[in-house]
């Protein structure tokens, strides 16, 4: 007699450790991959298992973590990337995307540093302690 076949899930965490992920790593990916499960069983009413779902499905999950969920890129990646795993190395199926699915805003970099003249604007402006401190703040920070 064959033993029961395991559960997606307990397939992805033996997958994981057999290849040497971090833990913190089998976790983000059972989170997502389980997230990918309950947002189209939301949507359809009822669970599909997700060799029966493919690049459509997950295109759609990840519009939705853009647009309805507002998560950064990088978060939009680790879930991308939890279901690459999921596709490649536990159901051994090809995961067709054609990338329409929205991406996530990368945030604009601002600068972090004023340039010297900046400095000295904000510095004439300031007076007594506040200014003390500044200048000591910026001391501290050049030396070290």
């Amino acid at each position: 007699m064959l033993p029961p076949k395991k559960r997606l899930l307990d397939q992805v965490r033996d997958r994981l450790r057999l290849k040497n992920y971090a833990y913190r790593t089998e976790q983000s990916y059972l989170y997502w991959i389980k997230q990918y499960i309950l947002f189209h069983k939301a949507k359809q009413g009822f669970a599909r298992h997700p060799n029966e779902m493919g690049g459509s499905e997950v295109e759609q999950f990840l519009t939705h973590l853009a647009t309805t969920k507002k998560v950064s890129a990088s978060t939009q990646n680790q879930a991308l990337s939890a279901l690459f795993f999921l596709y490649r190395d536990v159901l051994d199926l090809p995961l067709n995307l054609t990338f329409q699915s929205v991406q996530a805003r990368r945030p604009k970099h601002l600068p972090t540093l004023l340039s010297k003249t900046e400095v000295e604007r904000v510095l004439r402006q300031m007076s007594g302690e506040t200014l003390l401190m500044t200048q000591l703040m910026a001391a501290v920070d050049v030396c070290g």
